[in-house]
């Protein structure tokens, strides 16, 4: 197809999502290079946030432009052989396991804690927060950190077990807070060392362990934002692994990010850039899970605050980017805007949730009292 061809057919996919090329509104797409239009329809997502990062187009209302995308499914329309290798290697290959478990920590999480401090707040929580009755970030993550403690039903003297544990911060607040003791583990160097002196002086271990390792007994399970890294081909033993942990009367609380769409369908350019190796689970995988192992006392879903949470992520990391930009370059604050703004619009469309499973080995007897 020719350059104006393209063009033409970029603008009438636009339209149906109330987007407009070089128009004058927040959510229009100003181009700065014509080539655009032949990236993006060779490469589609990934095309798109390569030409970004590369300065060839701008919005100034990212995450507002890309709703306007999600919403109207225009994007269902860019299906691109970088879409199907994405496809085809999470269904068929498992990218989750061995030395592939470590790759996610390497290439996302031992970016820089200077990165993350900055961004996260004072909780340093890389999850959604929980915004019923907050007004900031920081309160939100403490009321997700607080949220998790009691649907944990945790007392003083249990010992916890944080899968994916981070920085330490939900065991730190858990030990601080409710008087528990806990072991964590991550595959991130950078997490471990930072974890193991926020949590210095506490009853708290942090490990860099895979999780298929693990085979001792603990009172609670906790695992925040970490399943996304599971992979569809590991789910069950994710959940077996954690059943033969759990004691009989204790409670697992999976905190997790959930896709209404199929399944194993990973984005190109953030399984490129962002995440590697990572897989939005469907409900229906994780039913099919956990089947026999545990009881699902209560699924919870607040999607729609993780939009909150990544503003004001994006706010922190605006904010801190004049100390930044001395270790980050400009292309690299480009490729985060990116991926926070396409994030953000995820949830704001409502494509992907945030669900919080409360688990049970055989049921509370009595019944469980849900937590809000």
């Amino acid at each position: 197809m020719s350059q104006d061809s393209l063009q033409q057919r970029a603008a009438e996919l636009l339209q149906a999502a109330g987007v407009h090329i070089d128009g004058s509104a927040p959510t229009d797409i100003r181009v700065h290079d014509e080539q655009l239009y032949a990236r993006v329809f060779a490469h589609g997502s990934l095309g798109l946030g390569e030409a970004y990062m590369d300065g060839w187009w701008d919005a100034d209302d990212l995450p507002g432009l890309f709703t306007r995308i999600l919403s109207s499914h225009v994007d269902e329309h860019l299906k691109t052989l970088d879409t199907l290798i994405a496809h085809l290697k999470a269904r068929f290959i498992n990218l989750q396991r061995g030395q592939h478990a470590f790759e996610i920590g390497k290439a996302h999480y031992d970016r820089g804690n200077d990165l993350f401090k900055a961004m996260l707040g004072k909780h340093m929580m890389y999850s959604c927060g929980y915004w019923a009755q907050a007004a900031n970030l920081d309160d939100a993550q403490e009321a997700k950190l607080d949220l998790i403690c009691r649907k944990l039903q945790l007392k003083p003297g249990m010992r916890v077990l944080d899968i994916g544990c981070g920085w330490g911060e939900a065991l730190k607040f858990a030990a601080e807070r409710y008087g528990v003791s806990g072991v964590g583990i991550t595959v991130s160097n950078e997490q471990a060392e930072l974890a193991r002196d926020l949590c210095h002086g506490l009853p708290i271990e942090i490990r860099l362990q895979d999780y298929h390792e693990l085979d001792e007994p603990f009172d609670s399970i906790m695992s925040i934002g970490m399943f996304e890294h599971v992979g569809g081909k590991n789910y069950r033993e994710y959940f077996e692994v954690a059943r033969r942990c759990l004691k009989n009367d204790g409670l697992f609380l999976l905190h997790c990010i959930g896709t209404n769409q199929t399944p194993g369908r990973p984005d190109p350019w953030i399984e490129k850039y962002i995440f590697p190796n990572s897989m939005i689970p469907a409900a229906s995988q994780v039913a099919a899970a956990l089947e026999g192992l545990f009881v699902v006392e209560d699924w919870h879903n607040f999607g729609a605050d993780y939009d909150r949470t990544l503003s004001a992520w994006r706010a922190n990391f605006d904010a801190a980017w004049p100390a930044l930009s001395g270790r980050y370059d400009e292309r690299f604050r480009r490729m985060w805007h990116f991926y926070l703004a396409v994030s953000a619009a995820v949830f704001r469309s409502r494509r992907d949730q945030l669900w919080q499973l409360t688990l049970s080995p055989h049921g509370v007897t009595g019944g469980y009292r849900v937590p809000r």
